[in-house]
């Protein structure tokens, strides 16, 4: 393929093609949002002089390329899986398109640069992101108020749950079920630890424990696109999301109840909870191993983490005077802000930084806990009109991106 590459005539309309597809694949497998794509790769093709049009979708992708000099249309459709999130790779694909129409690069280096981002390795090792796993666990169930015990057993299965993901690398078959199985695990382990540790709240230890699989982010940009009008995509994504929660939850109670069989209930034993200042240092801590999982460059470390603290820092302000539910739109227009002018002045795509922040604020974990209490009649945490709570949420997130980006809208497409 390179050398079928370099043989080509330099900015030809076959090169031209093979990049505006190879960028629009690679960008949809980094977490790209659809609309976001679609305004990219409109910019891309209009930059080479090739009119285009675009249907994305989270498992497909179609292009259409008009060639002006034998005036014929040339379509391309691929099934692709739902893209990750790699932010590292994102940075790295968004820089080498400000290089091309800069000058910086022809074409055929871009698509040669193409190829080596697609190989690059991830810029954390293995190790690292083994700890990001449990300090965000860890950090969550420090988020929501719960007990020093409860957040040391979260922490140790959530290091559980990484070694899952590191088994479903190897196998299609623990992949393809690594959502409930995760759930199973983790249930079983807490139940079991009731055993020896009777002040844990077992459910709440294994929602923090999956908290990395809970699709609050998937929910919220589902919702942003179909506020977009891309309805197709927003649907797909929020079924998705959906889906994996069901996943989740039925994992959790079959590993619950065939805990109980296995060794019996155990009544819970209260104990005194962490003091609030200690909201700042979870924030912290997941922030910082949210910069691990996302994959997100050393350089950008501390601006993802500052997004993280304007997130909680002005919706913990807002939540004086307008409350829990509306707070989080005060929230979603700060970090929009702040991501638009770290767009404009570092020439990055937005979601580097902003998806740090809009994790923080996802109440993803609040759909579960709602789940649960419809469900089984208990409470995970004590929170009142949970479910309606947790609808206006979502909503005040999409309609303060809505208008941070009518306020501010960053330089980049992406």
């Amino acid at each position: 393929m390179e050398d079928r590459t370099v043989a080509l005539k330099p900015d030809s309309f076959t090169q031209k093609r093979h990049f505006i597809i190879a960028l629009g694949k690679m960008l949809h497998r980094y977490g790209a949002t659809t609309y976001r794509l679609e305004n990219h790769l409109k910019s891309v093709s209009k930059l080479l002089d090739v009119p285009a049009s675009f249907v994305l979708t989270p498992t497909s992708l179609t292009f259409v390329l008009y060639n002006i000099e034998d005036q014929q249309e040339y379509n391309f459709i691929v099934r692709v899986d739902p893209g990750g999130i790699d932010l590292a790779s994102l940075s790295h694909t968004n820089q080498l398109v400000e290089e091309l129409s800069s000058g910086q690069r022809t074409l055929n280096e871009a698509i040669q640069r193409l190829q080596e981002i697609e190989k690059m390795p991830p810029p954390y090792p293995a190790f690292l992101t083994f700890l990001g796993f449990g300090a965000s666990s860890g950090a969550f169930a420090m988020l929501l108020g719960t007990s020093w015990n409860d957040i040391f057993w979260s922490t140790l299965l959530g290091f559980v749950v990484f070694l899952l993901v590191l088994w479903s690398e190897r196998s299609k078959g623990i992949a393809n079920a690594l959502e409930p199985l995760s759930s199973i695990v983790t249930a079983l382990l807490a139940s079991a630890i009731t055993l020896i540790d009777p002040t844990v709240n077992a459910p709440l230890v294994i929602l923090s424990s999956i908290i990395p699989f809970i699709p609050g982010l998937s929910l919220t940009t589902g919702l942003s696109e179909l506020a977009e009008r891309h309805l197709i995509s927003g649907t797909a994504k929020i079924m998705d999301a959906i889906m994996v929660l069901f996943k989740l939850y039925f994992g959790a109670i079959l590993g619950l109840t065939i805990g109980n069989l296995m060794w019996g209930a155990v009544e819970m034993v209260e104990v005194d909870h962490v003091p609030a200042w200690t909201a700042w240092l979870a924030v912290l801590i997941l922030s910082s191993s949210l910069v691990i999982t996302f994959k997100t460059r050393p350089r950008h470390a501390f601006w993802g983490i500052l997004c993280g603290f304007i997130a909680f820092g002005s919706s913990a302000w807002a939540d004086l005077y307008l409350g829990a539910s509306l707070s989080a739109f005060v929230g979603a227009f700060a970090i929009g802000i702040y991501s638009s002018m770290f767009a404009r002045i570092g020439k990055e795509p937005a979601a580097v930084v902003l998806l740090h922040g809009l994790v923080v604020l996802v109440p993803g974990s609040k759909v579960y806990i709602g789940l649960n209490t419809m469900i089984t009649g208990s409470e995970i945490i004590r929170a009142d009109h949970i479910g309606s709570q947790t609808f206006l949420i979502f909503m005040s997130l999409v309609a303060g991106l809505i208008f941070a980006n009518v306020a501010l809208r960053p330089k980049d497409a992406l």
